[in-house]
């Protein structure tokens, strides 16, 4: 992916208790993203949320975990996030899955001649 390029941006909405063979599905799904050599990817853990079931789920002192949202974003060109969906397609069973075209500015790392302390570094 080249800076200054058009781009895909991939969501995926899910659980922290989702599982794929044994290991978290978030794990799961970047283990494979950096397989098929895509950009990168991020994990985001949500403090609270619900979905299909509109079940709110909440991190509170009490319960310290009640399958807290987790959103995983992979960016990259449209080409290498289309062909990545059908593992999406077979790893999550359950959650939302979205899609938006972006314009990446900037893509680089340190051993890449990028500045220090370059996200995605």
């Amino acid at each position: 992916m080249d800076a200054e390029s058009p781009g895909m941006l991939l969501r995926i909405f899910i659980g922290d208790s989702d599982r794929f063979e044994g290991r978290p599905l978030y794990e799961a799904l970047l283990v494979k993203a950096r397989e098929m050599g895509l950009a990168g990817g991020t994990v985001i853990r949500g403090v609270a949320g619900f979905g299909a079931h509109s079940r709110i789920h909440t991190a509170k002192v009490l319960r310290l975990s009640e399958d807290l949202p987790v959103v995983v974003e992979m960016a990259d060109t449209e080409e290498k996030i289309q062909a990545f969906l059908p593992v999406v397609h077979r790893m999550v069973r359950e959650g939302l899955v979205t899609l938006e075209r972006v314009h990446v500015v900037l893509y680089r790392s340190r051993q890449a001649g990028g500045q220090a302390g370059a996200p995605g570094a």
